[in-house]
């Protein structure tokens, strides 16, 4: 780590400490040279995998439109922020976990699905309707039986 005082290269750590939920590190540092002190913070680098739309066109993972997705879905549903919180970062960290540099879309729609579906299921079947593009009531009515046979995940 270099000194942001004077440059040089061998500072010391004087302290640690795990902030943000344990997903960084604070460290105070002293410049073994200046003896300037700072902080610096590390994280993870966790990079999200570029997304390949059904039309071929690839877009970096866009965590907002995630979440207005989700949004749209939940909207007058009786769902708290923490558990669609806790839905977007599941899929965050499926997303990381499969080691991908590029993903198709429809993985991604079919883990939105799962996750509605465990949330509420008036959502998953709105969402359902526009993802899956139903062209009548009966493919409601096909979906919704299909929702009363499947137990619910935990």
């Amino acid at each position: 780590m270099h000194c942001p005082f004077c440059d040089e290269t061998d500072t010391k750590v004087i302290d640690s400490r795990l902030v943000a939920e344990g997903n960084q590190v604070r460290r105070r540092r002293e410049c073994q040279a200046c003896r300037e002190r700072f902080t610096t913070f590390e994280a993870a680098e966790l990079l999200m995998p570029r997304i390949i739309k059904q039309d071929g066109t690839r877009e970096p993972f866009d965590e907002e439109k995630l979440r207005n997705g989700f949004m749209r879905a939940l909207e007058k549903r009786p769902v708290s922020v923490e558990k669609i919180e806790s839905a977007i970062t599941a899929i965050k960290h499926y997303l990381q976990a499969m080691g991908e540099r590029e993903v198709k879309s429809l993985v991604i729609g079919e883990k939105v699905m799962h996750e509605l579906r465990n949330l509420d299921q008036v959502a998953y079947v709105r969402f359902a309707s526009v993802y899956r593009s139903f062209q009548d009531i009966s493919e409601f009515q096909e979906e919704i039986q299909r929702l009363q046979k499947t137990p619910e995940s935990p």
